[in-house]
């Protein structure tokens, strides 16, 4: 019979990356973890990891283990809040493009705290594709991403509408078709970045093999940047908005590459009550948001 307590060192492992980064956050010594591991080995009657230069690696049978080791160990969780008859608790781990940290998470992670506040908010910032990984990885519980993946591993709930616009310099001539930017340079988030295929996509460049790139992990340096000369580069309307002072020139793209839906995105199956209190709530501001839209249009 499998041990909670082991389940709960044996992913420790797999998301801290070794026994000595899961000793630290279980607050137990090295050789205790080593124990836990080798206990449920035993249990299992196979082995978890493969054990190559000091380092762990997850075998077959140990990355099987993990999916139910997680769902094993939220359904424990949940059970003895609900006899408990307690609120969710624990640590909710989200991850976020940079503009939806900025422009649109602060109200929802506010009025999230107010109705979950035992549970302790991680969040991450990364590109869409680094985001998706991290997901799949189990390093985070879920994200707000660019761009929903197929059916399948993931499920997604679409929440933020957001429009795409190429920046310039103010003294940059006017910008109607791509030819118009043919000698600037590209201001980016690095590979990975939904927007920045998008950009590609309008250029006609689909993998950005031709066009010149400054990467960058900031808005805030991407439009200093821009404003400064360096180049040009494509941003949410949303992140313009939070940035009044910015000294850029604005240029509309086509719709087909400028508009998107931010989806919130969760490994299927997997939802903890920490996070089922977060998804509820962004279903109530998506119905309020649509029935405040239709009643302006009404």
């Amino acid at each position: 019979m499998m041990d909670l307590t082991n389940l709960r060192v044996f992913v420790a492992v797999v998301e801290q990356g070794g026994i000595v980064r899961a000793s630290r956050k279980l607050h137990r010594v090295p050789s205790n973890i080593t124990t836990r591991i080798k206990q449920l080995e035993a249990s299992v009657n196979t082995q978890l990891f493969h054990r190559h230069k000091q380092r762990l690696h997850l075998s077959r049978s140990g990355e099987l283990l993990l999916s139910y080791a997680v769902k094993l160990l939220r359904l424990a969780d949940e059970a003895t809040c609900a006899l408990a008859g307690e609120a969710p608790s624990g640590t909710l781990r989200l991850g976020a493009l940079e503009s939806t940290a900025a422009s649109r998470l602060p109200q929802v992670l506010a009025e999230y705290h107010n109705a979950a506040p035992e549970v302790k908010v991680e969040l991450i910032t990364g590109t869409n594709d680094a985001l998706i990984g991290a997901i799949l990885d189990r390093r985070v519980d879920a994200a707000f991403v660019a761009e929903a993946p197929p059916p399948g591993d993931l499920a997604s709930l679409p929440l933020f509408s957001e429009r795409l616009t190429l920046i310039s310099a103010m003294a940059h001539p006017p910008v109607r078709k791509p030819k118009d930017v043919a000698h600037d340079s590209l201001i980016s988030f690095p590979n990975g970045c939904a927007y920045r295929r998008r950009l590609y996509a309008w250029l006609g460049d689909s993998n950005g093999a031709t066009t010149k790139t400054l990467d960058l992990a900031s808005y805030h340096a991407m439009v200093a940047c821009v404003g400064a000369g360096a180049g040009v580069a494509v941003v949410p309307e949303s992140v313009l908005e939070i940035m009044p002072l910015a000294r850029v020139q604005r240029h509309p793209l086509p719709r087909q590459h400028s508009h998107l839906v931010t989806p919130l995105v969760w490994r299927r199956n997997e939802q903890s009550r920490a996070l089922a209190v977060l998804v509820e709530q962004l279903k109530r501001r998506s119905r309020a948001g649509a029935a405040a839209r239709s009643a302006r249009r009404g």
